[in-house]
């Protein structure tokens, strides 16, 4: 049986663990409200932008631009993977890599050459582990990005696109459902097709000034930099909300094992106890 003094010193070590845990899910939490309070602004943006998007593009043909031309051969394939920079989230990041690299193994055994867009270091880490061409990342941002850099990265990927490096595009990044649920999602951005994202179009009819083609022309590369800062958008809320939900959890097994560990010195110290006064009480009988 351990010693009163191992026992006392293990409690004192799960308590100290106990205040970090708690400190961070506070963090979190805090963290969470800025980062939940962003996508939930952004989102009827994006409905919207996505709704009048696929009202133009479903009336349009495929050589009106060349972002909605879908190739007959494809040779490569882009993957931006979006994740968090820091870890302690339970297994957000986890998911989301591994959905990202089974989409790469599927478009590799359909022969594509696969190349990856990192947002995130935990991201580029799996990636580079697992032997797979990074052509861009990004770390150390997720705590302090805008639209800035979804812009800077989704013109990338559109001039990638328009001279043939990449005949397709897909990001993947964990989609905030609410503060319990997190969804990894691979979505195809490019090329754009005629219901894009989530929307299928309202099926009204529209007066457009000027015409379908310039619009298009205009919106369709926005429509490729919304959908990677939602998809950073996303990410980070996800983030937040699983990391506060892995510190919850890190909380009470922390709880859990100080009440196992005060059980265990209270055992201890009443052995002991109960030691030292069969041998006071054999000490007695001897000396009778």
């Amino acid at each position: 049986m351990a010693s009163l003094r191992d026992v006392k010193t293990k409690i004192g070590a799960v308590k100290k663990t106990k205040q970090i845990t708690k400190a961070m899910n506070m963090v979190a939490s805090a963290k969470l409200r800025n980062a939940q309070g962003r996508i939930e602004r952004f989102k009827p943006y994006a409905q919207k932008f996505f709704e009048m998007l696929g009202d133009l593009a479903s009336g349009a043909d495929e050589s009106v631009h060349p972002l909605l031309a879908k190739r007959e051969e494809k040779k490569t394939v882009g993957i931006v993977i979006v994740t968090s920079d820091r870890g302690l989230c339970g297994s957000f990041n986890a998911n989301i890599i591994k959905a990202a690299l089974k989409l790469a193994k599927e478009k590799q055994a359909e022969g594509l050459a696969v190349k990856f867009y990192c947002v995130g270091k935990k991201g580029r880490d799996a990636v580079r582990k697992a032997e797979y061409e990074i052509v861009v990342q990004y770390r150390d941002i997720m705590n302090s990005f805008d639209f800035t850099l979804a812009s800077k990265l989704g013109g990338e990927l559109i001039n990638s696109f328009l001279d043939s490096t990449l005949d397709e595009v897909v990001i993947c990044y964990g989609e905030f459902i609410s503060m319990g649920r997190q969804v990894p999602v691979c979505q195809t951005v490019l090329p754009i097709s005629g219901t894009p994202g989530e929307s299928t179009g309202s099926g009204k009819e529209y007066v457009y000034e000027p015409s379908v083609e310039g619009l298009l022309a205009e919106l369709l590369p926005r429509f490729v930099k919304v959908q990677v800062y939602r998809g950073m958008l996303d990410t980070s809320a996800s983030e937040h909300a699983a990391r506060m939900t892995a510190m919850d959890n890190a909380t009470r097994a922390c709880d859990d094992m100080i009440n196992a560990l005060t059980l265990l010195y209270n055992k201890t110290r009443q052995a002991a106890i109960t030691r030292d006064l069969m041998d006071i009480v054999g000490a007695t009988e001897a000396l009778k």
